[in-house]
């Protein structure tokens, strides 16, 4: 479908005024078929800024809806862009109760059938869920982008209990976001007074967050996964390998008892025709089809395509640069799947075997800096290539056990799960895990990974400190994977305590010990070949209004000082400058993130964020510049942050944060 039905209009800024009084901003595409019959609507509601934010990817969306014969209404978030009021956090109950107000306020348009749908890519995703969960009775189809069902597991603050370096990153960007002010084309005069309320009452979202280390009712607060039944709407759920939310889709498509279906490409942390790890689908074309189904009852057999169609990607590069990937799409028409077997290896020295070791045990003490070439923990968040680099020098920091060459292609799809006998010299400790294929020329490519909190080993919800020189039975489940590693190719399974600067260290200096009788690793195998099918290309996307002033630029540099021991990581991400022929706007942004870690002392790291973003048009120009620094000793972490706002070169809000938080078994 070509989705050139229809002409539509476009509302640049509509006010939807909610029971307290707060108005959120909203941009609408109107159908011409509007004129003469109600039609359904497709909302998106995130706090990143409808104009100066995601308009260049909206005007590449909400068209091509329109056209399809569907409103498009892209709101945004309270305390946002142009919106009224404050915002205090992620997916609050006041964001969640504003969302169903919107859907009511849409479903009673003139122009609104009574029936809504959501679509989002990763904010979006994540509330278009918990927004579904609480059952608003005009929602009655989602589209979830790169989001997820269980806010501790997989969202970008803790992986497997360790606190991810993502934290303190992300909640710098989010707090370089907010703190940007209304347009005041929009919003008229009263423009300075929003900004100034905005910026008194900015969150500290990095504290906020790393005051709860474990699972506790703050993260299973719109965590889907408390009660799949609650979702009644049907629910496309849509990812990519690379992304750090992958495993939700089949945690979703086994626990949803609504109309649930998956795709997971080899794409990052992108909508799937904007990815620019390749190849594409026709994304925008599997929305109105999911639309079409669920929102105008049309019989077109969306519900009876396979309930999980991924990409298993074949030997991809070791290398951190996005481009195309070669592979093959497979459907699962039930999830789990009974094409996929438990195979299970061996740990033997320096090997996965076939057969159980009788005997042996083996010893990890990694150097602090393991973990360099993990990329970044959400790849596509901001520039190119932030995808793990070629594995070899972590793997020559871990200890590895590797398969013999393979005779014939072996594919995987779902979670590989591995079991330790293991035991700590200290009570604080953690593991990093990483499954790799190793080609005949060395090149390691990462395929999954997932590190472990130690004293997280059985619970997220109650951690226990490790018995020093005890044994424990522990397992870790490593991350979602569709691969194929190739005949000729080797499986490598690589071990460490430490990967910097994905997640921060221990407080310790630790080693482990693992006996080889009782550790074995099992494998998601696909058992064949069967299943393959076809996914219509990506097309080219439109031209947009926006003019690229300054293109965006990259820069990754590491040093390692051999004297010192300091191992310093700088990632410079420059997001250019950005004109909207529209309105006149011109954005920019720039980034930069710093990991600093002494050899041999865990209580030297040290993580620096800055971001400045800049608006202006004609003489009106503001700027916002923000830093955030994370440090630590044994007992607590220590948090310090600066917000600067500019109005022309002129100073007019500053504010400084500083928090001490303590550690819990972390």
């Amino acid at each position: 479908m070509d989705a050139a039905n229809y002409g539509f209009q476009i509302e640049e800024n509509a006010w939807i005024r909610l029971r307290d009084g707060c108005r959120l901003a909203a941009r609408i595409w109107l159908p011409d078929e509007c004129h003469s019959e109600a039609v359904p609507a497709i909302l998106e509601y995130l706090p990143y800024r409808k104009r100066g934010g995601t308009d260049p990817r909206d005007d590449i969306t909400y068209p091509y809806f329109a056209r399809a014969g569907y409103a498009g209404v892209r709101v945004d978030i309270r305390g946002n862009g142009e919106s009224d009021g404050v915002m205090t956090g992620e997916y609050t109950e006041q964001e969640l109760s504003d969302g169903q107000e919107v859907i009511a306020w849409i479903a009673d348009q003139p122009w609104c059938n009574g029936n809504v749908g959501m679509i989002g890519h990763s904010w979006g995703g994540f509330n278009g869920l918990q927004i579904a969960a609480l059952r608003p009775p005009a929602l009655k189809a989602v589209v979830t982008s790169c989001s997820t069902d269980d806010r501790y597991a997989d969202d970008i603050h803790f992986m497997g209990g360790c606190l991810n370096n993502d934290n303190t990153t992300w909640s710098q960007q989010m707090l370089a976001y907010s703190s940007r002010p209304p347009d005041p084309q929009l919003v008229g005069d009263g423009w300075r007074d929003v900004w100034l309320q905005r910026l008194e009452n900015m969150p500290f979202l990095a504290s906020d967050w790393l005051k709860h280390q474990r699972r506790d009712d703050y993260w299973k607060h719109a965590s889907v996964c408390e009660d799949y039944e609650a979702i009644t709407a049907a629910v496309l759920a849509v990812g990519g390998w690379y992304d750090c939310y992958s495993n939700a889709i089949p945690r979703l498509l086994a626990g949803l008892k609504c109309p649930a279906k998956g795709i997971i490409g080899p794409w990052e942390h992108r909508y799937p025709h904007m990815a620019k790890v390749t190849p594409g689908i026709d994304f925008l074309e599997e929305c109105v089809r999911w639309w079409d189904r669920w929102l105008k009852g049309v019989r077109n057999g969306a519900e009876d395509v396979p309930k999980l169609r991924a990409f298993l990607t074949r030997a991809a590069p070791a290398s951190a640069k996005n481009g195309p990937r070669q592979g093959v799409w497979v459907g699962e028409a039930h999830w789990p799947s009974s094409s996929i077997e438990t195979r299970t290896l061996y740990l033997a020295p320096r090997e996965l075997a076939n057969e159980p070791a009788e005997k042996g045990e083996i010893k990890i003490s990694s150097l602090l800096d393991t973990g360099l070439a993990c990329g970044n923990f959400c790849p596509g968040m901001r520039i190119d290539d932030e995808l793990p680099g070629d594995q070899r020098d972590d793997d020559a920091k871990s200890v590895v056990f590797d398969t013999s060459p393979l005779e014939e292609d072996l594919a995987i799809l779902g979670a590989a799960e591995l079991e330790l006998e293991l035991s700590c010299d200290k009570r604080v400790a953690m593991i990093a895990a990483r499954l790799c294929d190793v080609a005949p020329d060395g090149a390691s490519t990462r395929v999954s990974h997932n590190p472990l909190n130690l004293t997280h080993r059985y619970s997220h919800e109650n951690p226990e400190p490790m018995v020093p020189g005890k044994f424990f039975r522990i397992r870790i489940k490593l991350c979602d994977a569709g691969y194929i590693f190739q005949r000729g190719h080797k499986i490598r399974l690589a071990l460490s305590n430490a990967y910097w600067p994905m997640v921060w260290p221990s407080p310790y200096l630790s080693a482990l010990t693992i006996k080889l009788v009782g550790s074995q690793l099992h494998l998601p195998v696909r058992r064949d070949a069967v299943g393959e099918i076809t996914m219509p290309a990506a097309s080219p996307l439109p031209p947009t209004t926006h003019d690229i002033l300054r293109a965006p630029s990259n820069q990754r540099t590491c040093r390692s000082d051999a004297a010192t021991g300091q191992t310093v990581l700088e990632i410079i991400d420059d997001l250019g400058l950005v004109h909207d022929a529209g309105c006149g706007l011109e954005t920019e942004s720039r980034a930069r993130h710093t990991y600093r870690i002494q050899l041999g002392d865990p209580l030297s790291a040290r993580t620096e964020a800055e971001w400045t973003f800049g608006l202006r048009r004609d003489d009106w120009t503001v700027r916002t510049e923000t830093s955030t620094v994370m440090t630590c000793d044994a007992q607590n972490f220590h948090l310090a942050a600066q917000l600067q706002a500019f109005e022309g070169s002129e100073l007019i809000f500053e504010r400084q944060w500083s928090e001490i938080i303590a550690r819990d078994l972390a």
